[in-house]
């Protein structure tokens, strides 16, 4: 499965704002959506463009906008703290929701809520988590996907475990993963070691 790991310098000095633990939820935030961008930029950098002309204040000019239809598709809740960034930089993107609650015992995901666009089948699909730990969340919304009928989508995310990759890889070869850093691994509590904490309390000041 193609894995790939983002390495401009911009990701990872964001990346280290949101690892460290004396990050406000404010500066955590702003920390989110500059490392969004960079990610979403970097996962759609071979998506189809079509060539078009349009007309300056001085004449013609040749360029490319993208051609095909882009879904975007957070996994709830963290996902949501990447999603405004990726939308800043495709506005024309459609959006679906997936809402997935991780049993703390089990670390097994149950769905309470899913919200897909019509036609999938066409689109780039990005899936955006911000942890990719055991895999099991992420299965479980691929899952969905594929059954609405979606063909090429692509995992955005911050941080990810050796564990959590091998898991998808089982479920799905064929999904790219776009990730600056794969960490050393999951510990007793399926947390991601050294990680990040919880995406989502330290996004929402919820810890």
């Amino acid at each position: 499965m193609p894995v790939h790991l983002v390495d401009h310098p911009l990701v990872h000095d964001a990346l280290v704002s949101l690892r460290d633990k004396r990050t406000s939820p404010e500066h955590f935030r702003r920390a989110a959506t500059r490392i969004s961008v960079l990610l979403a930029a970097e996962a759609t950098r071979d998506l189809p463009a079509t060539n078009v002309t349009v007309e300056t204040p001085i004449g013609p000019a040749p360029g490319r906008r993208l051609g095909p239809d882009v879904v975007v598709v957070p996994v709830l809740r963290a996902g949501l703290g990447m999603l405004d960034a990726v939308l800043e930089l495709i506005p024309t993107a459609r959006v679906g929701h997936i809402g997935l609650q991780r049993d703390e015992m089990t670390a097994i995901a149950s769905q309470y809520y899913a919200k897909l666009p019509e036609n999938l089948a066409t689109s780039y699909v990005l899936m955006i988590d911000p942890m990719l730990a055991t895999g099991g969340s992420a299965v479980s919304a691929l899952d969905l996907l594929r059954a609405a009928g979606a063909r090429a989508v692509r995992i955005v995310c911050i941080v990810a475990a050796p564990e959590g990759i091998a898991h998808v890889e089982r479920h799905h070869p064929d999904v790219h993963i776009y990730t600056p850093v794969v960490d050393q691994g999951l510990n007793e509590h399926k947390y991601i070691v050294p990680g990040l904490g919880d995406f989502g309390d330290r996004l929402y000041g919820t810890v």
